[in-house]
């Protein structure tokens, strides 16, 4: 049995959607598209348009980026008539979409004077290309169907009428593999979604796919109300299935008038968007009066209404005090207001307020309160019921309150159940680390007792750590001994380089209490006294001066900025946090005061600030920043806290948000025995139907393996590579390009495994102990026959698309299994970021220059050092492009350089490489025009404007500066030729000089 082609797929899916109600348009260009547009237009609006009045509409969909043409798509736009009258014509309904009109092509042609494409699958709406479908034959990789989306989206959707900058989904596919995407004006295949149905179960296969997700009516949902137009980075984001089923129950629930619920999505999976699209939808809804999203603490109450109007300006005015929310309670055109319980519980039981409110108490208002466990189990929850009579409430939470960790009030034992009724939807972290939506955990357990160690009690007597009972481990007198925190600290800032990739990420320490927080401050700074001030790691703190904070940490504690005024602040603890304060202002060149309320509230957004930003290498905390504390920069946790039940999964999943290719997982180090904790907090939250037990089933998603498992699929993945090839100069003998994808894939999963294990110390010292049947120089050797083998890959695979005969004319599809590719793929973003040291760039490797050149008496140092920098340059995927320019600079230039005195050698060998640059960068750019026959000063001025504007030159700039015409067949590669020389002297000379 033949396995299914590519062009196969295209044809059954077409015949699928047509059965599914689409109008199938048959194989058209571009033009056709245009023409189709008019009659299209005219059928949904019901009108007959001009010649002029269409001409008038064609000129304002060239106008602007996607993000502009996505605005427009969901307005009207305005032609005038022959007469003098307005028309406004609606583009797409966003209100009825089921009433757009709906329409499938094949093969569409868009040609232009530098680009030729042909699309597989194109989904119309009113006669607009809406969603753009791209299919590869199974057993092919699915990001090459992503990639030539990325190409067309750069080359070829803005040619002619633009008409196809309107796309708002993709979906790319294999056949088993379907996922789907928006469109922007960059595209990143980490952002590319699966379908699911309600329960999270993949919809994968393409034929079940186009059944459910594109579905007439669904589909038009999907781009009328879940996508979402984020206004301050100018990107379109589409919803995930589980955001979308979740936003679906609450506005079912809000139809029918009656029910509570509450949302169960775990912590990180992007809440705040889902509940603004709940939100604004519900907000328009005539039914409902008011919508009001409550959070409890002040810090959200100004984020939040930040996050709100990014997704769409102006939509929310955030409340700065009591009164002002009052007034917008009474404002009928106020119909979404974000604001804090502690506001809206003073409006409604503050006389004052109470009486000036009374008008809205009978009105419609939903609320939907951000993570409800917290803010929910007071006397407020009660007061909002008994004072809205016509309300319904909706809660979001990552960790619900169940009867395994029921909460004790004054009305008796509650869980999240009794306040808010039944979970309309659940995607607890074992969905969301199946998505990658969130990362799993490596969790270590690091008791830095020793039998050595004495332990002086309470009562005087003297014991042996090792023979402390649980108790006595917990006591105040052992978790405060400044022995204890010295090798606790110790501990860190040897972890520290390796957990963090040398400080590429950031860290927080939750301690016990605030003396114990103390110790540790003191400590850090103790301990690292005597290091250069760029070794030292930059601590900052933040935490009460009130009453001392519990040992344990449920998540249910009030994390708000505390007040620094009042009876309740501590002399003692209030000076050691004005220390603390002043250190940070001494680092930061700040000016904060610890006795001033605003003052301080300022210095806890500034901390919060500079901890995204990597500027504090670790934030050293009691309970503040362990829930609603989102930093993707932060990847490690240290613990000599004791956590319980959803107080552990918080402070646990600070480490966890995605963030780039090399963070692959969270670290949580714990000076706690909190295994049987853990175990149990993941029992009820990893576990969907919220029942004790079963950890067994989901621990070895949510957690890593443990080290020595992590070592052994390592010497098993070195194993299979050696077996590919056993040397890195064996891979020199790979002929057959099936050999080098294999070493390129097998080369790729050494390095993802490397990858995690780099943030274990142990790795390095097993790496030096030659324990892991690979060292650190085959490792690197190997990685850089990974980059060669895969630059002549992608040149060879150029060559051919060059030599491709072009055989689809206008109106002609062609043959959909010739791909504008070949089947060979490679995951570029994540394998560059994963070989990427930040430390070696150009300034680094001039350093190592300068110490060559120091050193150049001793003839045998000298050779090692310029061999070294050489290795460095070629096993770097951005340098070693570089490396001719480096080499040549240090054997021709380098031995004539002659500094007067060795102290002027660092600033003397920069100024003179900097003129090397330039200097060949000239001599480059002249040969470069004799081999093209081009005029220099026009080829000069063309690289330059690249070089400024991040554009490479159309095909008519290209062909004007050369001094022969090509024939016309030849001119299309020959200005394709011309554009890769261009990038190529850019990635050698730019970015050199230093």
């Amino acid at each position: 049995m033949s396995t299914q082609s590519e062009l196969e797929m295209e044809k059954k899916l077409v015949e699928q959607l047509e059965r599914m109600g689409y109008e199938r348009l048959e194989k058209c260009n571009e033009a056709d598209l245009v023409k189709n547009l008019k009659t299209q237009l005219e059928l949904h609006n019901r009108i007959q348009l001009t010649s002029d009045e269409f001409e008038q509409i064609k000129d304002k969909l060239k106008k602007g980026d996607v993000f502009d043409k996505s605005r427009m798509l969901r307005g009207m736009i305005d032609v005038m008539g022959a007469d003098g009258t307005p028309k406004y014509i609606e583009l797409f309904s966003v209100k009825h979409w089921c009433q757009n009109r709906f329409q499938v092509a094949r093969q569409v042609t868009n040609r232009s004077a530098a680009d030729h494409s042909r699309y597989d699958v194109t989904i119309l709406m009113n006669g607009l290309p809406l969603v753009q479908i791209e299919l590869k034959a199974r057993g092919n990789d699915i990001r090459s169907a992503f990639d030539q989306i990325d190409r067309y989206r750069s080359k070829s959707y803005e040619n002619n009428s633009g008409l196809f900058g309107f796309i708002q989904l993709f979906i790319i596919s294999n056949g088993v593999n379907t996922r789907y995407f928006s469109n922007n004006q960059k595209l990143n295949f980490q952002f590319t979604f699966e379908w699911s149905d309600e329960s999270n179960q993949r919809i994968n296969r393409l034929d079940q796919f186009a059944e459910s997700f594109m579905e007439r009516c669904h589909l038009s949902k999907m781009i009328a109300r879940y996508i979402v137009l984020h206004e301050t980075s100018r990107n379109l984001m589409v919803l995930r299935p589980y955001q979308y089923y979740a936003v679906e129950r609450i506005l079912e629930r809000v139809g029918y008038g009656r029910g509570d619920g509450y949302i169960w999505h775990t912590t990180g999976s992007g809440k705040t968007l889902t509940s603004f699209k709940a939100s604004q939808i519900l907000s328009h809804d005539p039914k409902v009066d008011k919508v009001l999203f409550v959070v409890d603490r002040r810090d959200l109450d100004y984020q939040t209404a930040l996050e709100f109007n990014a997704f769409s300006a102006n939509s929310v005015d955030t409340t700065e005090n009591t009164k002002k929310l009052v007034e917008q309670l009474n404002d009928n055109a106020c119909t979404l207001i974000v604001t804090t319980i502690q506001k809206l519980n003073a409006a409604i039981s503050k006389p004052q307020f109470k009486e000036q409110c009374k008008d809205v108490a009978g009105k419609k208002v939903v609320f939907i309160f951000d993570e409800c466990h917290r803010s929910q189990f007071g006397d407020t929850h009660h007061r909002i019921c008994d004072f809205f009579g016509h309300r319904q409430m909706f809660g979001f939470t990552g960790t619900p309150i169940f009867d395994a960790n029921t909460v004790k009030t004054k009305y008796g034992n509650k869980t999240t159940r009794d306040l808010f009724g039944e979970a309309l939807h659940r995607y607890v972290i074992t969905d969301a680390i199946r998505d990658r939506t969130v990362l799993c955990f490596s969790v270590e357990y690091r008791d830095r007792a020793t039998p050595d160690d004495v332990v002086e009690m309470n009562d005087g007597s003297r014991l042996p750590a090792n023979a402390l009972s649980e108790e006595q481990m917990n006591h105040k007198s052992f978790i405060n001994a400044p022995e204890r925190v010295d090798k606790i600290v110790s501990d860190i800032l040897a972890l520290h380089p390796s957990k963090t990739f040398e400080r590429e990420y950031t860290a927080m320490m939750c301690v016990g209490s605030v003396d114990l927080l103390r110790v540790y401050y003191e400590s850090f700074r103790r301990l690292q006294a005597d290091l250069a001030e760029d070794d030292k790691l930059k601590v900052a703190t933040i935490f009460s001066s009130g009453p001392d904070d519990s040992d344990e940490f449920t998540g249910l504690e009030d994390t708000s900025v505390p007040s620094v005024t009042g009876r309740n602040v501590d002399a003692g603890r209030m000076e050691f946090l004005k220390a603390c304060v002043g250190d940070y202002n001494r680092l930061y060149s700040t000016s904060y005061d610890a006795t001033d309320n605003k003052s301080f509230y300022e210095y806890y957004q500034d901390l919060s600030r500079r901890v995204k930003r990597k500027e504090v290498d670790i934030l050293l905390v009691v309970n503040m920043f362990l829930t609603g504390f989102d930093s993707p920069p932060l990847n490690t946790l240290y613990v000599d806290k004791r956590l319980r039940h959803h107080g552990l999964i918080q402070a646990f999943s600070r480490t966890n948000r995605i963030y780039d290719a090399k963070k692959s997982h969270g670290n949580i180090v714990c000076y706690r025995r909190l295994k049987d904790a853990t175990d149990e907090a993941l029992s009820i939250f990893a576990n969907r139907d919220a029942k004790a037990g079963g950890v067994d089933e989901v621990i070895s998603t949510v957690i890593m393996q443990p080290y020595p498992d992590l070592v052994d699929t390592f010497r098993s993945e070195v194993a299979q590579l050696k077996q590919i090839a056993a040397t890195p100069d064996a891979v020199d003998e790979l002929f057959k390009e099936e050999e080098q994808l294999k070493f390129l894939a097998k080369f790729r999963d050494v390095l993802r495994m490397q990858n995690t294990l780099k943030t274990f110390s142990e790795f390095h010292n097993d790496l030096e102990d030659n324990t892991l049947d690979i060292d650190e120089q085959t490792l690197l050797d190997y990685q850089s026959k990974y980059l060669d083998k895969r630059e002549e890959l992608e040149a060879a695979q150029r060559e051919r698309r060059k030599k491709k005969p072009d055989t689809g004319g206008p109106g002609e599809g062609g043959n959909a299994d010739e791909s504008d590719d070949d089947q060979f793929n490679f995951d570029f973003d994540f394998e560059i970021e994963l070989i990427k040291r930040d430390e070696v760039n150009v300034g680094y490797i001039i350093n190592l220059i300068e110490k060559l050149k120091k050193g150049e008496s001793d003839q045998k140092a000298y050779e090692l050092t310029r061999d070294m920098i050489l290795n460095v340059l070629q096993a770097d995927p951005e340098l070693r492009h570089k490396k001719q320019l480096f080499q040549d600079f240090i054997d021709i230039k380098l031995p004539t350089l002659k500094p007067s005195t060795e102290d002027q050698v660092e600033g003397f060998v920069k100024h003179q490489f900097n003129a090397f640059v330039v200097e060949k960068r000239s001599e480059a750019i002249a040969d470069a025009c004799k081999a093209l026959n081009a005029d220099l000063d026009g080829f000069r001025a063309l690289y330059e404007e690249y070089i400024y504007r991040g554009r490479l030159p159309d095909i008519k700039e290209l062909l004007g500066v050369l001094s022969v015409r090509p024939k016309i067949t030849a001119r299309k590669a020959v200005a394709e030729n011309m554009r890769e020389m261009m990038e190529s002297l850019a990635t050698v000379y730019e970015s050199s000089e230093v």
